[in-house]
């Protein structure tokens, strides 16, 4: 299974971005945005399950939303009202019974 990230870059603050990642196995499972700064430990930003429910870090909520394309097997995170403290590489996640995939990481940057 492999995941590509893409969609990071530089924004300034109060900007939007949107990242997507695209899998090559079916999304209709367990998949999630991370998050990671250097010295710090990988940190759960958003998720949405089988059944479409989504579940957000504090941090995020009413400005992130996450969402997901099966027939193109992509997964989405809707970044809006970016903050400084958003900055960090994204990761997408796909979970499996059996498995933990993960993609490359797409470095996202706000300024001030």
């Amino acid at each position: 299974v492999q995941l590509q990230a893409s969609g990071g870059g530089l924004v300034q603050a109060g900007g939007s971005l949107r990242l997507s990642c695209v899998a090559s196995t079916s999304v209709f499972s367990y998949t999630a945005w991370y998050r990671q700064v250097p010295g710090k430990q990988r940190e759960l930003v958003a998720a949405i399950n089988s059944d479409r429910s989504a579940n957000y870090a504090e941090a995020v909520k009413g400005r992130f939303t996450i969402s997901r394309d099966i027939v193109k097997r992509t997964i989405y995170l809707q970044m809006n009202s970016l903050k400084p403290e958003d900055t960090a590489v994204y990761y997408c996640n796909l979970r499996r019974t059996v498995a933990n995939y993960w993609g490359q990481g797409t470095l996202v940057t706000v300024s001030n």
